[in-house]
């Protein structure tokens, strides 16, 4: 039972990934990469990353162009319906690269949370 509290006064503030994206809101603003005001601005940040990663994914599908396309395509079309983006790939060195859009304004999921701040 300790432990679970020590890692619940942790998650806040640590850049571990949330079982459910929109509580990426509620970290604190110095793990936030970027803030858009149009989805296809966003998707391009995620377009970006997936180009700068891809060389490194453990799995030789997630590298095609055409699935890491549908992949930003996909992202673009969510936000624009105000739902948030969350991917996951294994690298090829032990490592999990995490990738997240969250849309606020308020967040569909979780209207409660907050908007980090500019």
């Amino acid at each position: 039972m300790q432990r679970y509290r020590e890692v619940a006064a942790d998650f806040p503030v640590v850049d571990l990934p949330p079982l459910e994206t929109a509580y990426w809101l509620i970290k604190p603003r110095t793990l936030v990469r970027g803030t858009w005001d149009e989805p296809k601005e966003a998707a391009a940040w995620i377009e970006e990353r997936l180009a700068e990663y891809a060389p490194r994914f453990a799995s030789e599908t997630e590298r095609d162009a055409t699935h890491l396309s549908r992949l930003v395509n996909s992202a673009a079309e969510r936000l624009a319906g105000g739902g948030d983006v969350s991917h996951g790939f294994y690298l090829e060195r032990p490592a999990y690269l995490s990738l997240a859009l969250v849309t606020c304004s308020p967040n569909r999921a979780k209207p409660e949370l907050a908007c980090p701040l500019p």
